[in-house]
Order: C-alpha cells, then structure tokens, then sequence
C-alpha cells in the first residue's frame, strides 16, 4: 500500500511538472546599481535618495499595499517580455512576487524615465478599454502615479482578456531613468492590488489558462545573461532542482509570506532563533532583514565598507548579498529573500494550497 501511495505521489508531481506548462525565458541585465557604478554616480544616488547604504535603513510605514522600497528594484537583473493590446505592444518586465500590480509608462507620461523607454499608446489598440481610475504607488522617495486601463495582455502564449493595469503618466525621480525595465507584473496576492485590480495570474486562473494554481522561478547563475532561467506557468519543472520540493505554508496572504526557522551564519544561529517572518520575492535582487541585524551579519562575514556598500573581499570587487531594510509593522519586521537566494534555491509558487515550495537549483 505505501509503495502505490509513493508512486501515485511521484505521479501527481510528473503531472504538475509537465502538463501544459507555459515557460517565459528571463534574460538577465545589469542592474540600476551596476551602470550607476560605472559611471561613477553610485555615491550621488545614495545621496539623493538620503539613503546611508552601510546601515541602511529605508523604513516601510505605510500600509502594504501602497508602498514599495525603490531599493527593492535597484539590483533586479532578470527581466521577461510581455504585450499588451491589439496588435501587440512589446514592454520588458519584472516578474514581481513582491507586489500584484501590472504597470507601464504611458504615452501622456512626461517624466524623463518615459522618455527612454516604450509607452503604451491605448489609441493603437483595438481592445482597449478606459476604466480611469487613478492609482498611486509610493517607491521610496517619490511616487509613480496614473490611470487604470483594461485590455488584453500575452505572456508566451498566455493571453488574458480584460486585464486591467496601471498606465504610468509620472515616474519618480532618476533610478527609472537608468532601469533595464519598462514597467512590473505583480505576483503577490490581490490583497496587495492598488485600487483594487485583479492581478494578471489570479485572472490567468479565473480565465482557466493554466492547468494548476502554480507558477514557479528559476534563476541560473550563469554569469552571461543568466542563461535558461524562466518563469513558469502552470507548474513545475523537476530538471531545475534537486531533491524533492520542501513545502512551507503561507502565513499571511498579501506577500508570499512564510516562517523562517532561523539565520544561520557557519555553525551559529545569529538571529531568530525563536523563528521569524520572511517573503520569497522575485523582485529584490538582495537578502534583506532589519538594519541592525544586517550590521552584525555583515561584520560576521567580514564585509567593508566602500563607496556606500559592503565589499566581502578587498582584493577585488565582491558586492555582499545582504542588506539593511526596515519594514515596519503592520507589515514587518520581515526578512526578504530575494534573487540571491533564489539563485540557490527553485521556488514553487503554489496559489492552490497557499504553499511554497523550495529545493536546491540545478546550477
């Protein structure tokens, strides 16, 4: 009896990893931080944004749904392509756990970030449908604001009827002036939606696009555009990790929101050692946790600072994967596991039973 329960559950895990799966490649770019550094202009940044990079600590006071770190997106590198209207108009996006709206700058958008990027021109579709509503979300020191539209958006195949999304008409500051992405697709839960949109997967499952309530990331570490990484939709794929999946529940529906056992740094456990809150967020590139403790982390492996960041090893630039970030409650205080520790780790994204599911990736 237990042999047939084995093989029926090896078989249920085949089923969601191969049955009608849809695979978005990610393309991997340098970051914000990367080119602001090679120009020289890393330091002017901090500054502008009053930011002290050693002990950082940006503070999230306002209600979830409305506010996101502009740090968050500095590092990002893996972006994916999506269309929206008829015919197609092409934006480059990140694919964000960590939030659940769908944006792109609009063609009446008169921030410089716009200029330098794809607008959306709802006139040029035939789908298109003005809701108007406006909708603001605030990232760090400034605010991205617009106006709510609804059309048809693809995703490799995947096409949604009467999405709706944000169309940005004012882009804060200088960080999106120098981003490799046009806009971002939230993945969170719809308790996170600005003005009360549904997201895009919750629409995907409403529309029955998708065989399961799953989407998974993978994220190589392949240093030259992060080949093979991808986000998938409608399951998951056993060639990209090892082992078997390690589900942990959602604790809270708004982030992807799970219980973290506790950090360990060599053999000691620095922090929560009582257990703690984290959210597995394809949107911040970096580990982040409260400032104080990422002080005494960086200080256990040995980072110093340089030019506003934590270097590891002197000899020749190695940026710390860690860094300080407040979030306050009734949010925080959280930890977010970001793409350094997805690179490590492929995430299952299971909306279905409201689960996580982590295994070591396949480099």
């Amino acid at each position: 009896m237990k042999s047939l329960l084995a093989l029926l559950l090896v078989l249920l895990d085949l089923g969601q990893a191969y049955g009608a799966i849809h695979r978005v490649p990610l393309r991997k770019h340098q970051s914000i931080r990367k080119k602001l550094r090679a120009r020289g202009k890393l330091s002017d940044f901090w500054k502008s944004q009053n930011l002290d990079m050693i002990q950082f600590s940006e503070s999230c006071k306002m209600d979830q749904s409305t506010n996101e770190p502009l740090i968050n997106y500095l590092d990002v590198e893996y972006f994916g392509t999506i269309s929206i209207g008829s015919p197609p108009q092409n934006f480059t996006v990140i694919f964000d756990t960590g939030s659940s709206n769908l944006w792109v700058p609009s063609v009446y958008c008169t921030s410089p970030a716009c200029k330098t990027h794809p607008v959306f021109h709802p006139s040029q579709s035939s789908t298109y449908e003005e809701v108007g509503n406006h909708f603001s979300i605030q990232y760090g020191t400034g605010s991205l604001t617009g106006i709510i539209g609804a059309d048809q958006v693809s995703v490799e195949g995947l096409t949604v009827d009467g999405q709706q999304f944000g169309e940005s008409v004012k882009e804060p500051g200088q960080t999106f002036v120098n981003a490799e992405f046009d806009g971002i697709l939230g993945l969170g839960y719809p308790s996170l939606a600005v003005g009360g949109v549904t997201p895009v997967f919750d629409n995907m499952m409403a529309q029955n696009l998708v065989d399961l309530p799953i989407f998974s990331v993978y994220m190589s570490s392949d240093p030259q555009g992060g080949s093979g990484s991808e986000l998938t939709f409608g399951g998951f794929d056993p060639s990209h990790f090892s082992g078997n999946l390690n589900w942990i529940p959602v604790t809270k529906q708004g982030y992807w929101q799970i219980a973290l056992d506790g950090v360990q740094v060599g053999d000691t456990v620095m922090f929560c050692s009582e257990g703690c809150q984290a959210i597995v967020d394809t949107g911040t590139s970096l580990i982040t946790g409260p400032s104080h403790k990422i002080k005494q982390l960086q200080e256990a492996i040995g980072a110093t600072p340089m030019d506003g960041e934590d270097l590891v090893d002197g000899m020749q630039f190695c940026g710390s994967g860690f860094q300080g970030l407040d979030i306050q409650p009734p949010s925080g205080p959280l930890w977010i596991l970001g793409d350094v520790f997805i690179r490590q780790f492929y995430a299952v994204f299971d909306r279905g039973n409201n689960q996580v599911g982590l295994a070591p990736a396949v480099p």
